[in-house]
């Protein structure tokens, strides 16, 4: 991931969106750890999607400065209210 995004800034792309498959629609957790790697190695703006499932994922998510979340199966499951997420977290 880290590679081939160096690889395409290079080619001009400007802003990511990650989606860790593994974790998509699963509702665990994103992965924090990549996704802070990857805000690191790029220095791009982010929109992370996969295991989002919490208010806290999304504060956790503001704090490592990602630029915005997709979040899914959370809203179906009502999870995550989308009127709380967005007075909380929204811009």
């Amino acid at each position: 991931v880290l590679q081939l995004s160096r690889e395409m800034i290079d080619a001009g792309v400007r802003r990511f969106i990650y989606t860790d498959i593994k974790r998509d629609g699963t509702l665990t957790e994103p992965n924090f750890d990549m996704i802070k790697r990857l805000l690191t190695a790029t220095n791009v703006p982010v929109i992370v999607a996969g295991g989002i499932s919490q208010m806290e994922h999304l504060r956790r998510l503001k704090e490592l400065g990602v630029e915005g979340a997709i979040i899914g199966k959370a809203l179906y499951t009502g999870d995550i209210n989308l009127s709380q997420a967005i007075i909380n977290f929204g811009t």
